[in-house]
């Protein structure tokens, strides 16, 4: 069977069923007639003709810094509905918070041939961006904002500002923070500048020491709150970068005998499972992580559509909603 049987026995012209495979366009009566044939021949294109042809592999690259993370899932289901939209697969690679490997996976997609790479990047160094300026895919970025390239991110400054505002709305005055490393610029360096600059606008520029770091793990938000409190023992209200540090950080105070939210207020980021089934369920920020993996997408189509000609990267900020507890 080839694509000539194909067309003959659909009543189509041979360009039709071209143009099928390829996902172009064709009438609705045309589309069903091959369908029909396709089904019952079982019939597949080549894949290695497809790419002499057309100069494309039909397969988009992700690398993901872990898997075990409710946003990055959320953000990698936007991604696949899109790609299999889109008549692409996907290879996804998981780099386990481990930068190096995000550069020998971004060495490995160009050598691989793919027609473009997603990266759900955290801490970009010099050696990245060398990497990615050699690149001859089109590369978008998710969860940063890296300028010069194609990227989609939140606001995670004003989210924070907002959430933590809402604390001291709250009536809480006595602030700490448990965050990420400040080399991840919008986990790390942008949710705690909007920390310190709440406390400071509100008066109490001291608090903004009431601060340590942590993992994205349960295990370090329990460690880091147990740590938080020998330093800082009149806590009113705990902010957390993720929710994930939260639940672990609950789970550590209600060890220690503190009552939530009585005696301190617990606040997170992500809008995950763990948020809504802690008792009592924790504030946190919703973003819409599926979405940003969806637009991610499409700017990858947009600049593979318009591949050989000058174009201007492109930058997508999202927004977001406090959840209340």
């Amino acid at each position: 069977m080839n694509i000539g049987s194909i067309a003959e026995m659909a009543g189509v012209s041979r360009a039709a069923v071209s143009r099928y495979f390829n996902n172009g366009y064709i009438s609705e009566k045309k589309r069903e007639a091959i369908r029909q044939v396709v089904e019952e021949t079982g019939y597949r294109p080549s894949v290695q003709a497809q790419t002499l042809r057309t100069k494309r592999t039909k397969m988009i690259g992700v690398i993901v810094p872990k898997i075990a993370s409710a946003s990055i899932g959320r953000i990698v289901e936007g991604i696949l509905s899109m790609i299999n939209e889109n008549g692409y697969q996907m290879l996804l690679a998981v780099t386990q918070n481990d930068p190096k490997k995000e550069l020998e996976y971004l060495d490995a997609f160009s050598e691989k041939q793919v027609d473009g790479v997603i990266l759900l990047g955290t801490v970009f160094q010099t050696e990245h961006k060398k990497i990615l300026k050699n690149l001859s895919v089109p590369v978008v970025i998710v969860g940063q904002q890296v300028p010069g390239y194609n990227c989609v991110f939140h606001d995670d400054y004003h989210a924070f500002y907002d959430l933590t505002r809402l604390f001291f709305e709250r009536g809480r005055e006595k602030l700490g923070y448990i965050g990420a490393i400040r080399q991840d610029v919008a986990v790390g360096a942008e949710r705690y500048r909007a920390f310190c600059d709440v406390v400071r606008d509100m008066g109490h520029e001291e608090l903004a020491e009431n601060y340590v770091t942590a993992d994205f793990t349960l295990q370090a938000g329990y460690e880091k709150a147990g740590e938080l409190l020998e330093k800082c023992r009149d806590l009113d209200g705990l902010i957390c970068a993720t929710d994930t540090m939260a639940a672990g950080a609950v789970r550590r105070l209600r060890e220690m005998g503190i009552r939530i939210p009585e005696q301190i207020l617990i606040g997170g980021q992500g809008d995950a499972q763990i948020a809504r089934v802690a008792i009592p369920s924790l504030i946190t920020l919703h973003y819409s992580y599926e979405k940003s993996g969806e637009i991610a997408v499409q700017m990858l189509m947009e600049a593979l559509a318009e591949k050989g000609t000058q174009q201007a990267s492109k930058e997508m900020k999202l927004g977001y909603h406090i959840v209340e507890a």
